[in-house]
């Protein structure tokens, strides 16, 4: 990454670790299978198997409740399906329900028919209605199989967090499923499976430090399980055939470990960072709009708008001035569109949204960079605003 650059998008991806890096070099020397019995498969095999325990510990879960994925997109359609094994008993998911503002990958639905699929609607903050969840699951029709509720822990736009213990149990009281995605939480809070209610969880290497083309499926217990998406030579543990990639998932493992050692001081050193940033925000533009400031969030994500000015414009500015943010989420390949996260908020998602979010590697210099170049975008847009205004 060129140095003279400051880079505030850690929601879209996270610079590789320095110790992923290496453990990924370490792995990309291992010559043998991870299924195979000889002792150049063992080798790659115990690689994974460090990792499985590494990524255990990002989320409270025990290792062989660890499933690794392509990344958290195929772990998301693997886990959305109508079709689970209960041991060795069929179980049917009879219906999918959705918040709206879940990512892409959530909101598509896995393997569930679009007739399959209801999306539950959240507040102006972006946070999911527990009474229209409660009466959607209390109309669900047991006798077409048990609900499943997919929610987010965190918003990849806002960072705002979802009740994830008070919707799992309503969930539960509906004998239902609870499908977290945890992909923006971990790493910038304490993330535990066995205290959110969560039957599974989603994960991402990329989003923590990881390389990219790795994520898990974690598991609350071995018993419940969805049918394999992906069928065939029974890797992991028969749930996600196809031949491991033991330099992306010990790179991930790496990123896991780090993510959990002085998760605290860094978090609070975040908050820190963030709340500066705020701060300036709002003294350079008084009527600039930040999204979920007055309810929880991750301590790493400001969300914000600015009135008249829309954020593709100031995501090009800062850009050009050497600073990366995003105007909204990174979820398709160069697609800069409406935010549908504020179009559920109840927002004209037509100016869109600019999203700061910082990581490990920010530090206050690159706070005081930031306000430092939006100031001239603001001057800019208040100078067009007068001349908009000015009588003629």
């Amino acid at each position: 990454m060129n140095k003279s650059r400051v880079y505030l998008d850690y929601n879209a991806t996270a610079p590789l670790l320095s110790g992923a890096r290496e453990a990924m070099e370490s792995a990309l020397r291992l010559v043998g299978n991870p299924s195979s019995v000889h002792m150049d498969g063992r080798y790659a095999r115990s690689a994974i198997d460090r990792a499985r325990r590494q990524v255990g510990e990002l989320c409270g879960a025990d290792p062989s409740a660890v499933i690794f994925t392509s990344g958290a997109t195929e772990a998301a359609a693997m886990v959305l399906t109508p079709h689970f094994k209960m041991g060795r008993s069929d179980l049917r998911i009879g219906h999918l329900y959705v918040s709206a503002v879940e990512h892409p990958c959530i909101l598509c639905g896995g393997r569930f028919s679009a007739e399959d699929i209801s999306v539950v609607g959240v507040d102006a903050n972006g946070i999911i209605s527990l009474d229209a969840l409660d009466m959607l699951l209390r109309a669900h029709p047991a006798e077409e199989g048990r609900p499943m509720l997919a929610l987010q822990l965190a918003n990849n736009e806002t960072g705002v967090l979802q009740p994830l213990e008070a919707a799992g149990e309503i969930v539960k009281a509906h004998g239902g499923l609870m499908v977290v995605d945890a992909v923006q939480a971990v790493g910038r809070m304490r993330v535990d499976i066995r205290e959110s209610g969560a039957d599974f969880i989603i994960l991402s290497s990329h989003k923590i430090g990881g390389p990219k083309g790795a994520g898990a499926l974690v598991c609350a217990g071995e018993v419940l399980m969805p049918t394999p998406l992906i069928p065939g030579g029974g890797q992991e543990r028969g749930h996600r055939s196809g031949t491991e990639n033991p330099a992306a998932i010990a790179g991930f493992g790496v990123a896991a470990a780090e993510a959990v050692n002085g998760l605290e001081a860094r978090a609070a050193k975040m908050g820190q960072m963030r709340d500066r940033l705020e701060v300036g925000i709002q003294t350079i533009a008084p009527d600039s709009v930040i999204y979920g400031q007055d309810v929880a969030r991750l301590v790493n994500t400001t969300f914000f708008a600015l009135p008249g000015l829309k954020a593709e414009t100031a995501q090009i500015a800062f850009d050009l001035e050497g600073v990366s943010v995003s105007a909204g989420s990174a979820c398709s390949s160069g697609k800069v569109g409406p935010s549908h996260v504020l179009e559920a908020m109840g927002v004209n998602p037509e100016p869109g949204g600019i999203r700061v979010s910082i990581g490990a590697g920010t530090n206050h210099s690159d706070i005081t960079r930031f306000l430092g170049v939006f100031e001239p975008i603001n001057e800019k847009r208040e100078k067009k605003k007068q001349e908009n205004t000015a009588p003629v």
